[in-house]
């Protein structure tokens, strides 16, 4: 292994440990499912060859009883509540599975004589539905697609089939969509008060010139959350916002400036303006000046210079500050969180609902791999735009 090889690999093994592992470990929930195969090994397998359209028969029911007398006793000897575990993952799947499998598992313990079907079905006809048992086969893992059906609102029947919730259920195609129109907005209007600031930087010599860059730079001087906090206390009903405008008159003050999308955007523009402005300058001064003024003095009109000359050399630098404001916008959770009204919430916020509140690791973790597959196809037109070349390439 040659040197640098070497100087960087303990850089590699901390990004490694510290970076990848816990996200690959944490995006890797949302493709497996482990709380019902331990609690009903043996009706997983004996649903492993069941059509779907019905009940199944009695060797299935027979299962489901030697499982949960077997998951009762361990939890009463071991103290771990097992069977509310796989309770709570099926019952994400078909409500109502939350009380059902507890009561049936207290239930059988008591001897009887007879099929196991009969005595099943006569604690609950819940057991007559072959969703109920479709949701325990679709939960045996180790691999399930449950978690990444939910994100993109779809669900899997018990024959096998994949289809479109209800409309009344249907949320996250909604937020993704969301999200892209917001993370849109706030990047096109970075382009547009970005431009005019990164032209007049690039154009302004000595002095001038640092005092507008370090102008630019002082927001990342400041933390994400003060920043936000200070738009709450501007924006508020009695801030200094609408205090100004009660002052000067204005009909209506105060006005709802907050708790709405208007300020969501506001202050995600403010927080996001520096990373169009600064690849913007960059791209502006290594255009070349005299190619503008050879077009100009050749006849054409200054927009038909803008749009044939200075457009077009520019746009690695609009392509790379767009790129970095709208993948930032994308994963944004505290500014929508605490500006933001509940249809102003963004993808981001659902995934740490689910993983803190909620404490739905599955379904969080399928919607990171949603965001970040949005990220990915982001960054693939983007290549596919703007082009990736290697060093050197023509």
């Amino acid at each position: 292994m040659n040197r640098p090889a070497l100087l960087t690999a303990p850089l590699l093994l901390f990004l490694l440990v510290t970076f990848v592992a816990p996200i690959g470990a944490f995006l890797w929930r949302g493709v497996t499912d482990s709380e019902v195969a331990p609690v009903l090994p043996r009706t997983v397998v004996a649903l492993a060859s069941w059509t779907g359209e019905a009940a199944p028969d009695e060797p299935a029911f027979a299962a489901l009883v030697a499982d949960l007398r077997e998951a009762r006793a361990r939890d009463r000897d071991t103290g771990v509540g097992s069977i509310p575990r796989a309770a709570a993952r099926l019952n994400a799947d078909k409500p109502g599975f939350r009380g059902l499998l507890p009561m049936t598992a207290r239930r059988v313990e008591v001897p009887f004589e007879g099929s196991a079907r009969d005595a099943v079905l006569a604690i609950s006809e819940e057991w007559r539905d072959p969703e109920s048992w479709g949701a325990i086969r679709r939960a045996g893992g180790p691999l399930s697609s449950f978690h990444l059906l939910t994100a993109l609102d779809l669900r899997q029947d018990a024959a096998g089939s994949i289809g479109a919730v209800p409309d009344d259920q249907a949320v996250f195609r909604a937020v993704l969509l969301r999200s892209l129109w917001i993370s849109l907005m706030v990047t096109a209007v970075c382009l547009l008060l970005g431009w005019p600031i990164a032209w007049l930087i690039a154009t302004t010599k000595g002095l001038p010139a640092t005092l507008l860059l370090a102008a630019v730079m002082l927001p990342f001087w400041i933390s994400l959350i003060v920043r936000t906090a200070a738009w709450m206390v501007l924006l508020q009903r009695e801030g200094v916002v609408n205090a100004a405008l009660g002052a000067m008159g204005v009909p209506g003050a105060p006005l709802p400036l907050m708790m709405n999308r208007f300020a969501v955007v506001l202050a995600m523009v403010h927080i996001l303006l520096p990373f169009m402005v600064l690849p913007l300058v960059a791209a502006f001064r290594g255009l070349d000046p005299r190619l503008p003024r050879a077009a100009a003095s050749l006849g054409a009109a200054p927009w038909r210079v803008f749009l044939r000359v200075t457009l077009p050399l520019c746009l690695p630098g609009i392509g790379a500050g767009c790129i970095l404001v709208f993948i930032q916008a994308l994963g944004f959770y505290v500014t929508p969180a605490l500006l933001g009204g509940p249809n102003d919430q963004m993808l981001a916020w659902f995934v740490g609902f689910y993983a803190t509140r909620s404490v739905n690791w599955g379904l969080a973790a399928a919607l990171s791999v949603m965001l970040l597959a949005a990220v990915g196809l982001c960054v693939a037109l983007y290549g596919r735009l703007a082009g990736f070349r290697r060093p050197g390439a023509a």
